[in-house]
């Protein structure tokens, strides 16, 4: 990342606010409602990934279910690219692919119309946020079970101690924050 794209970054890193024991005890949640208050700190981050995939011949931007769809439509916009949402079992209206992923107690499921993704597109994957990774490598794979091509998977922060890149292997991650 060149120095202009970290100063950015740094900007977002200081507005992203902790909230202890979210949604549980111990858990602390990283918010990024303050990001998304401020129109010059959304721009900033829409702006960052649009600049960062200009010239990538991006076809579609899949964005996961809830908050990647905040980030991931703004994106497709600025790189004039259709939006693929994915969303959780149940929530899509039409014909699925499915695919199922472990969490840290049970399975869970994600969806995404199964005509969403011409064979051969390149996708963009979006997310707000990745931890283990494991529900960004289900998407991953959606995309890929329709035949897409996984140009990268983007998120505005990484926890980096959940080493959730590492389950997204081999796909290239691309996210400004860590924490």
């Amino acid at each position: 990342m060149d120095l202009a794209m970290r100063a950015l970054a740094d900007r977002l890193r200081s507005a992203v606010r902790d909230v202890p024991d979210f949604p549980k005890p111990g858990i602390l949640f990283k918010d990024i409602t303050p990001i998304l208050a401020d129109p010059t700190l959304f721009h900033t981050a829409v702006g960052l990934f649009v600049a960062r995939h200009q010239k990538s011949e991006i076809h579609k931007v899949a964005c996961v279910d809830a908050r990647g769809f905040l980030f991931g439509a703004a994106v497709a916009y600025g790189l004039k690219a259709g939006v693929v949402p994915i969303r959780k079992k149940g929530k899509l209206p039409w014909r699925t692919v499915e695919r199922e992923y472990e969490l840290e107690y049970g399975t869970a499921g994600l969806a995404m119309h199964e005509d969403a993704i011409t064979p051969g597109e390149r996708v963009l994957l979006m997310d707000d946020l990745i931890a283990t990774g494991g529900t960004a490598r289900a998407a991953a794979e959606l995309i890929q079970q329709a035949g897409g091509r996984v140009v990268e998977a983007d998120f505005l922060i990484e926890l980096t101690a959940l080493k959730g890149r590492a389950a997204l292997a081999p796909f290239p991650v691309f996210a400004p924050i860590a924490f």
